[in-house]
């Protein structure tokens, strides 16, 4: 389901890079909510998005997080790479972990989309990330059933749903 927004030109099948934080807490792992994403029609992730050409991976990641969730952070350590391929979308995702410095939790909006997406930003549990129907988290949760492990997470992981 696609909302009207217009994914198409937003992605039109170039390859995207984007970046990704993971935060975690005692209450679980910052994830954002996007509808219209996904099979069934929404999607749990965490905060990130696209590199823009004047940026480096760790100084999109802060703007990012600053845009979708009113947080400040430093970036930490590298953690992996996502590749996602299906018929509307092909991204290259870099994971980092990350630290909160400053702000309050916020629910943001992301500036590329003139209907904003972003729905929800909570901690979620793992417990309740279990839960998910696997079409409605992102695909790094295969890999991993608790907080312990996604920090654990190295390497390359590619998905294709065309």
């Amino acid at each position: 389901m696609i909302m009207d927004f217009d994914m198409e030109k937003i992605n039109s099948l170039k390859v995207r890079v984007r970046v990704c934080g993971l935060h975690l807490t005692e209450k679980g792992i910052l994830l954002l909510k996007h509808e219209g994403i996904g099979k069934n029609g929404f999607l749990w992730s965490p905060p990130g998005g696209g590199i823009e050409s004047n940026e480096n991976a760790r100084s999109a990641l802060v703007r990012e997080f600053k845009e979708e969730t009113h947080l400040d952070i430093l970036v930490e350590d590298f953690c992996f790479t996502n590749e996602y391929l299906d018929k509307h979308v092909h991204a290259i995702e870099l994971f980092f972990t990350v630290r909160v410095v400053g702000g309050r939790l916020k629910l943001g909006q992301d500036p590329e989309l003139k209907k904003q997406i972003l729905t929800e930003a909570d901690y979620l549990s793992f417990e309740h990330i279990n839960k998910l129907n696997t079409p409605n988290k992102h695909n790094a949760f295969q890999f991993c059933s608790d907080a312990s492990q996604i920090n654990k997470l190295r390497g390359y992981y590619f998905f294709k749903n065309i």
